[in-house]
């Protein structure tokens, strides 16, 4: 019989109910005990959402991230916050967002960890930090908590566990050591922790290794072979998970190591999959991620079977199917959107779908297909609807990505032009102050949204409600005496929706929400067909913040790749060709905004790294295409109309030859947490054009000062000269509060003074 089983299933909740009772501990308005509860209530709702599988996951619930659980669970935490109380939640929070709550004093506030995206998702996770003085010590006791209460509710559980070879490689050292060094004390952890989870009665533990998909030195390729022969003798049976990707190069390294069991992703490594069974040795079983926890389109029943069935024959028992990965990536249930198009909603699988797709799969290998023949013939006729349906094609759209030249993505000028233009123009200090876009969403804000939404507010009325906050922010920001300014962007829920809702061929859920980072959520939008702008989309209310200042106001734009990159995207074609669809929606966007008088446009594409294939030697295929859609998206216009964009957490060191490429005439970046690591690069690269390190980490509660922004803009200043540097926060203020956003760009704007005198 085939077995069934699960990497992950979403934390949050249909409702978000893990966000909203963070946010109220982290505000103090319940209590630890409260938030407590409710998680544990979370894990028993999902556990009975996976009951039909033969093994179900724990240790997959996070209160902000997998990985900052695994440092915690090796008892690495780092020293700044070793010593600041016995609450180890408390603590873990501070790691995470750089204190446990709104009301703490400042002796309790500590830098936060550092922050980046997980693989080439849209998820963050804290990076693990290690130096010489590291030791591990394991702490167990939240995850066996765990365990015994799925085991009293009657669950197969199976934990699920970061892997050490791959927990070493995401982390980060603080000083010179070398993270391999730490291997043999970390496997040493890791045979104890399995020791005290057989004690619990535990046959199986999931230990992913997802690095297994991307291209590894020697050293690391050798770290496997050494940290699995020392963990063969494990009491536990070890089935070792990696997904996102195809093995490649470490395939034989893979099927090789002395573990019971081995899952890979079939989504994505689906050419890989016999090679494996031949390499494989008659005693492993075999688990085939054959469901895609990534994306959101149905499974195509009757092709998964066809490729199923022969490899089935051949394992028999020893196969395992699952999810490609964790359903983390993905919405909890499309069983809750209402108002979705009919059609296109019976094109979709949420996670609590993408099971019961696990489950026909199973049944039709154990029993045989006629025992689910009613459910493959609605799949036959999903399927046959999606692919033919005129909502996804547009002949004209298709015509004008057809007739694309290389001309489209250049400027005028070269930039050493254009910088003397826009000077002119623009008449900015050394220096210069800007934010990144959005400003806070208050209560207010959403309210009036809601309210909008369910027809309680008229358009007149709303915007009306958005004006007056368009126009407080101006005010504000030429109080503080910003030289840049920006709208806030009050009108906007999302920087990708508020696009999207806008353009045809996407579609939007009600309750897609999907976990970007601790209680951060967004509802990516669908990209279902040919993408086209009907109409301007953002230029009256650039006008009209332009309109209450001789300042200049940015026009905001999100990009083609971010489009791409956080929305679901169609798999019906390629990546590249919806990403030129969508260049040519916010080219002409840019262009209205010229001619509307906007001489400043941030096109942010934050999510460009993020799109990055996970080996090196396929990123320069990527890489083309995407900077092309960007700089077709930008570059129609006057020599004199300055280009910024903005990219949030991301390692670009090893891309800012592309980067550079973009050619935009400002671009602003997350900096701080790495305390302007990031900027190493220009040790060795010229960078050519404007650049605004980010010096405010708006991902923290914490007010930066005077001179710890001086500092950090003078390190900037020792790489990039100052004629070319901006001062501004890492991201949009969007998630932050009124209270904490103007004392910070206060002390900004104080130290870009202090740094022109």
């Amino acid at each position: 019989m085939v077995t069934t089983h699960n990497l992950g299933f979403p934390r949050i909740g249909k409702q978000r109910e893990l966000k909203f009772a963070l946010e109220k501990y982290w505000t103090n308005h319940i209590s630890q005990e409260e938030l407590l509860q409710t998680a544990s209530t979370l894990r028993q709702q999902h556990w009975e959402n996976q009951s039909a599988l033969d093994l179900a996951p724990v240790g997959d619930f996070s209160f902000y991230d997998q990985v900052l659980d695994t440092s915690f669970l090796l008892g690495n935490v780092p020293q700044r916050v070793e010593n600041i109380s016995d609450n180890e939640l408390d603590n873990y929070f501070r790691v995470a967002r750089g204190r446990a709550s709104t009301n703490e004093s400042s002796c309790t506030c500590v830098q936060a960890g550092e922050m980046t995206k997980w693989f080439d998702t849209n998820y963050h996770y804290i990076v693990p930090e290690f130096s010489q003085a590291t030791n591990f010590a394991l702490q167990p006791q939240r995850l066996i908590a765990q365990i015994v209460e799925a085991q009293a509710q009657g669950i197969n559980t199976k934990p699920v566990i970061v892997g050490p070879v791959t927990y070493l490689w995401l982390g980060k050292s603080k000083d010179t050591s070398n993270k391999l060094d730490l291997l043999d004390s970390l496997v040493v952890v890791y045979a104890q922790l399995f020791d005290e989870l057989a004690k619990l009665g535990i046959e199986w533990v999931q230990i992913d290794e997802p690095i297994l998909v991307t291209e590894l030195s020697a050293d690391w390729q050798l770290a496997f072979e050494k940290t699995y022969q020392s963990l063969a003798s494990s009491p536990v049976k070890l089935l070792l998970a990696s997904y996102f990707g195809t093995l490649q190069d470490n395939l034989m390294l893979t099927c090789n190591l002395p573990v019971d069991g081995l899952h890979i992703d079939a989504i994505n490594a689906k050419e890989e999959v016999q090679k494996v069974i031949d390499n494989l040795a008659d005693n492993k079983i075999l688990s085939l991620g054959v469901i895609n926890g990534r994306n959101i389109w149905k499974t195509d029943f009757s092709a998964t079977l066809l490729w199923l069935k022969p490899i089935y024959q051949q394992l028999k028992d020893r196969l395992w199917l699952a999810p490609s990965c964790s359903l983390l990536h993905v919405p909890v249930d499309l069983g809750s959107e209402q108002a979705l198009d009919v059609d296109i909603k019976s094109w979709l699988s949420f996670a609590v779908q993408k099971l019961e797709e696990l489950r026909i799969l199973a049944k039709a290998l154990n029993q045989g297909q006629a025992s689910v023949t009613k459910e493959i013939a609605n799949n036959i006729n999903a399927i046959d609807n999606r692919k033919h349906s005129l909502l996804v094609h547009n002949s004209l759209v298709k015509q004008r990505v057809a007739d694309v030249s290389d001309a489209l993505g250049n400027r005028q000028s070269s930039y050493k032009v254009r910088v003397k233009i826009q000077g002119e123009k623009l008449n900015l200090p050394l220096y210069p102050t800007t934010t990144i876009g959005s400003f806070p969403q208050t209560t207010e804000i959403r309210q009036a949204r809601r309210n909008y939404k369910a027809g309680q507010l008229s358009e007149t009325e709303y915007i009306k409600a958005m004006r007056a906050e368009v126009q407080h922010c101006i005010k504000m920001q030429v109080e503080l005496g910003l030289d840049v300014l920006v709208h806030g962007e009050p009108e906007r829920n999302d920087m990708v929706e508020y696009f999207g809702q806008q353009l045809e061929g996407y579609a939007f859920s009600q309750f897609g929400w999907v976990q970007s980072y601790g209680s951060r959520c967004v509802k990516p939008p669908i990209i279902f067909g040919d993408i086209s702008r009907l109409k301007p989309m953002t230029v009256e209310w650039a006008v009209y913040a332009q309109s209450l200042t001789n300042k200049p106001v940015k026009g905001m734009l999100t990009g083609p790749v971010t489009m791409l990159n956080w929305s679901f995207v169609r798999d019906d074609q390629p990546r590249a060709t919806t990403c030129l669809q969508l260049s040519f929606a916010i080219r002409d966007e840019v262009i209205d905004l010229e001619k509307a008088n906007i001489n400043i446009i941030q096109i942010d594409e934050a999510a460009l790294r993020e799109g990055l294939p996970l080996r090196q030697s396929q990123w320069q295929e990527y890489l083309d295409w995407a900077v092309n859609a960007y700089r077709i998206s930008a570059n129609g216009v006057n020599d004199g109309t300055q280009i910024h964009t903005h990219m949030c957490y991301s390692e670009f060191n090893d891309i800012i030859g592309a980067i550079a490429h973009m050619d935009a005439d400002v671009i602003t970046i997350e900096t701080s947490r790495s305390d302007m690591e990031l900027l190493d690069v220009f040790d060795d690269f010229t960078y050519p054009n404007e650049i605004g390190p980010g010096v405010y980490d708006i991902h923290s509660p914490n007010i930066p000062t005077v001179n710890s922004i001086v500092e950090l803009m003078q390190k900037a200043a020792q790489r990039i000269p100052a004629e070319r540097l901006w001062v501004n926060p890492d991201c949009g203020l969007k998630t932050r509060n009124w209270s904490e956003v103007k004392p910070a760009l206060e002390n900004m704007i104080l130290a870009s003074k202090q740094l022109r005198n």
